[in-house]
């Protein structure tokens, strides 16, 4: 399997994330940049949890249908064509750390997938519909990790 790096400009592997991308701010997302993704990947696919969370993996962000030229997003893009998935948040789209006041820092993993085939997910999918969809077809991964406190 491919690794794809996937780096911010905003911060760096297991660094805070600025306060500007947190729930409290309006949940902006974060500039994200990645590379190496194998030629023939047919879609992008964006997840990005908090596994430190109170009640267990909390989801901020899903994404799919990312096309494979797309190579960054920038600060709140969702790019023509990628359908956003619900958050547990219960909305579409990005929603930003909010871990509870006094925790150690949580950590936010930013994980993309480089798929052979089209996920075929469509706007509001949920994680577990992520996780059906991407069976057998993920080519390529790549991780960021971001960490945030209150």
């Amino acid at each position: 399997m491919y690794e794809i790096e996937v780096r911010s400009r905003a911060f760096s592997d297991h660094t805070m994330i600025p306060a500007e991308y947190a729930h409290a701010s309006g949940d902006l997302s974060p500039p994200l940049e990645w590379s190496r993704l194998p030629e023939d990947a047919v879609e992008i696919a964006l997840v990005c949890v908090d596994p430190d969370a109170p009640r267990g993996t909390f989801v901020h962000w899903l994404l799919a249908g990312i096309p494979p030229d797309t190579t960054a997003l920038e600060p709140g893009e969702t790019p023509a064509g990628a359908v956003a998935g619900r958050n547990d948040y219960g909305t579409p789209g990005y929603g930003g750390p909010h871990p509870p006041p006094g925790d150690e820092p949580h950590r936010y993993f930013f994980r993309m997938y480089g798929l052979s085939e089209p996920s075929g997910l469509a706007r509001g999918f949920s994680i577990e519909d992520f996780r059906l969809a991407e069976e057998r077809k993920v080519m390529a991964t790549g991780t960021l990790v971001g960490t945030y406190a209150r």
